[in-house]
């Protein structure tokens, strides 16, 4: 029965076309909005969130604000702060900007001037060669680390280990190539992907903005214990800065990636909400050209309930009519989503795909459309009476 409800379905369908269509295209509307609002902001939010994690979660970044005690000494974060019990490892990071040049290129990257402990806090990963060690610390030594992507532009392919680079007029000896960036977002987000890592005391001698003083630096947690490490530190630095809260700030970093999932959640739901609109308006049009079909198809009705129809036979031909209608602009919507975000792919040169849990909830909200608004119309049907149906002209 249902089968044969489903051919009929489609055929009365088929048998009014252009209305069919235009009685579609508000649910067409609504999934297409749905499908495709949805899975940009899945597809952007998984790209950001990619690139926070290859910055590194498992940190914790500390910036000093008080201009008057500039910051806290090399001495003080080896000794004090990496003796705390709730810190594995720390790693200043102050940085400038660097004019980068080869013979024949020059770029502007970010130099960041650091220590060999920074690969055992943050997400720094070589490709070639070898990270900063402690004999260049103390030797003060014009050496560099570079990012992939400032060895290929600047110098013409990433193989550069023990070539020269100069950084701001000064000559230093390339001794490490950084993996290759995968995600696009991460240029975003830090400006550039060009990158070069130098010893601390090397930034501190030879960068006008240098110094010896720590104004900023990261921390592991031993045993990834971020709530303690960061209550040791926030403590420390009060001890440190007399009390005073203004003086420093603390970051977890393991919480951005919990935030971004919260605000892209939000704005998933903000967006399925307007194209749920859509979806109702489209069940609206669905409900109003089922009671014409009703109407229209009034003496079918009464031939079929004189000759033994029940009512729920009647009742369930014309919801499943309606679901199927509901059902049909869906997946005409999803069709037309996919093709949007190909073009999309092309044109921006991302990698955005349709998300499968938006897919399922456009069909089940669909179906839950086409009986919705398909109900009224079919009990109208089959509660119709054989001898008016048969008497209506």
């Amino acid at each position: 029965m249902i089968y044969q409800s489903i051919k009929m379905a489609i055929k009365s369908i088929l048998s009014n076309k252009m209305r069919s269509f235009l009685t579609m295209l508000g649910v067409i509307i609504g999934v297409f909005s749905l499908v495709v609002l949805v899975s940009l902001v899945s597809g952007a939010s998984g790209k950001i969130t990619g690139a926070i994690n290859e910055l590194g979660t498992d940190q914790i970044d500390v910036y000093v604000n008080d201009t008057d005690a500039k910051g806290i000494s090399y001495n003080e974060l080896i000794t004090d702060i990496k003796g705390l019990s709730s810190i594995e490892n720390v790693a200043p990071q102050s940085y400038s900007v660097g004019i980068c040049m080869s013979r024949n290129e020059s770029e502007r990257s970010i130099v960041f001037g650091t220590t060999p402990t920074l690969p055992l806090v943050t997400n720094v990963k070589l490709e070639a060669g070898r990270f900063i060690m402690n004999p260049d610390m103390d030797n003060h030594s014009n050496v560099v680390v570079v990012s992939h992507e400032l060895a290929v532009d600047v110098i013409g392919r990433a193989d550069v280990v023990g070539e020269s680079l100069r950084i701001n007029g000064r000559e230093y000896t390339i001794i490490g190539v950084t993996e290759k960036q995968s995600n696009p977002m991460m240029a975003l987000l830090m400006g550039t992907n060009y990158r070069a890592y130098v010893p601390f005391t090397t930034m501190a001698r030879a960068f006008p903005n240098g110094s010896m003083e720590v104004t900023s630096f990261i921390a592991s947690p031993v045993d990834g214990d971020f709530a303690t490490a960061e209550a040791d530190l926030k403590d420390y630095m009060l001890k440190r800065f007399n009390n005073d809260e203004e003086a420093f700030e603390v970051y977890n970093e393991s919480t951005i990636s919990d935030q971004m999932g919260t605000i892209t959640g939000a704005l998933s739901l903000l967006f399925g909400g307007i194209a749920g609109i859509s979806l109702l308006v489209g069940g609206i049009g669905i409900m109003n050209i089922m009671l014409v079909s009703v109407t229209e198809r009034t003496r079918e009705i009464g031939i079929r309930k004189a000759i033994g129809a029940q009512p729920r036979v009647i009742m369930l031909q014309f919801l499943i009519e309606a679901i199927v209608l509901s059902l049909m602009g869906c997946l005409i919507g999803i069709g037309f989503s996919w093709v949007t975000m190909q073009l999309i792919n092309i044109i921006g040169k991302v990698n955005f795909g349709l998300s499968a849990g938006v897919i399922i909830v456009a069909v089940a909200f669909s179906t839950g459309v086409g009986v919705i608004f398909g109900l009224y119309p079919a009990r109208k049907a089959a509660r119709m009476r054989p001898i008016d149906a048969l008497r209506y002209n």
